[in-house]
């Protein structure tokens, strides 16, 4: 079924105590912990574009206290100042999983939800078409999702999550939360996207570059520029590769609409295969400020795709009788 990006699949055990469990771990393991622990709420707070301020109030505590938090300077995480760092983080039950994972090594409570309105436009006409929308975008057997101009996700389908169903938790680079960090940071990226860094990575820059030039003061692009700063390779090829790349081919290569790109599909009836992202939006999408991104699967030529399920029938695929079928 489709699904809001704020919500995911729901993971818990039952309560337990809320103290931290670093006893027993190594040295370096725990040191890794401890600094992750101290980056998970301030990137994620950059990446919503809140101040100190902006959670402090949404949590109903003093910036000081806030301050605290996010140092890590805390005696003891229960269960409700994390769940209330979830909400106020606008958090998806997948990160708020990761969340729990890293500060405190347990699942969230079972009865914790995420909000599914998190990202629903607020009026109600608006939010009804979404929810329509969701429907036709079901009805797609390609990959397909919606985002807005910083690469947050709104809106995906099942095909999409079953691309990406083995990509492993992540805090903010989830491809149902942010597609560009996903691309950039994810460590599972390159096991799904075809030719990573020069397919995916550096035309990815080339437009959120564009983006940024457009919109210097937006806060959520500005959180990704600093991601990109603090990581050597990203900051490498976002200064040099995407110049490069944008003199050698073109401003127009960098348009999402029209790329022919690759994935590794897990089924293995698809394995390996070509796709071209289709990005396309309505005159209600754009009052959203949303563009619909569709992954065009087709199967190698001369390279079947695998036998359908036993007693269902494969449809035939749309062609355009004046436009051959494309050469691999």
């Amino acid at each position: 079924m489709p699904h809001l990006a704020a919500v995911g699949p729901s993971d818990g055990l039952s309560r337990a105590a809320g103290e931290e469990r670093l006893t027993g771990e190594e040295p370096v393991r725990g040191a890794v912990r401890s600094e992750r622990r101290k980056e998970i709420l301030r990137q994620r707070r950059e990446e919503l574009g809140l101040s100190q301020e902006d959670v402090a109030a949404r949590l109903r505590i003093s910036v000081r206290a806030y301050g605290n938090w996010e140092r890590g300077l805390v005696k003891e995480w229960t269960d409700r100042k994390l769940l209330a760092l979830a909400e106020a983080l606008e958090m998806s039950e997948r990160q708020c999983f990761w969340l729990f994972r890293v500060m405190v090594d347990r699942d969230p409570p079972p009865t914790w939800h995420a909000a599914e309105e998190n990202r629903l436009p607020q009026d109600p006409a608006l939010r009804d078409y979404l929810r329509d929308y969701a429907a036709l975008m079901e009805a797609v057997p390609y990959p397909s999702f919606l985002i807005d101009h910083r690469w947050d996700v709104a809106l995906t389908n099942s095909a999409f999550d079953q691309l990406f169903q083995a990509v492993r938790p992540h805090p903010t680079a989830l491809p149902d939360d942010n597609f560009l960090r996903f691309v950039l940071f994810h460590p599972d990226a390159a096991a799904v996207l075809e030719d990573h860094e020069p397919a995916w990575c550096v035309p990815l820059l080339a437009q959120f570059a564009t983006a940024l030039a457009a919109d210097p003061e937006d806060e959520g692009l500005c959180s990704i520029r600093q991601e990109v700063a603090r990581d050597p390779f990203m900051e490498a090829a976002y200064r040099y590769g995407v110049p490069h790349w944008l003199s050698t081919y073109g401003a127009e290569a960098a348009e999402r609409d029209g790329a022919v790109l690759a994935v590794h599909h897990p089924d293995p009836r698809w394995g390996t295969v070509r796709c071209r992202m289709v990005a396309e939006t309505s005159r209600q999408l754009d009052t959203m400020g949303l563009t619909r991104i569709t992954l065009i699967l087709s199967a190698p030529q001369g390279v079947p795709a695998g036998p359908a399920p036993t007693g269902t029938v494969r449809p035939q695929g749309p062609r355009l009788r004046a436009v051959p079928p494309p050469q691999e």
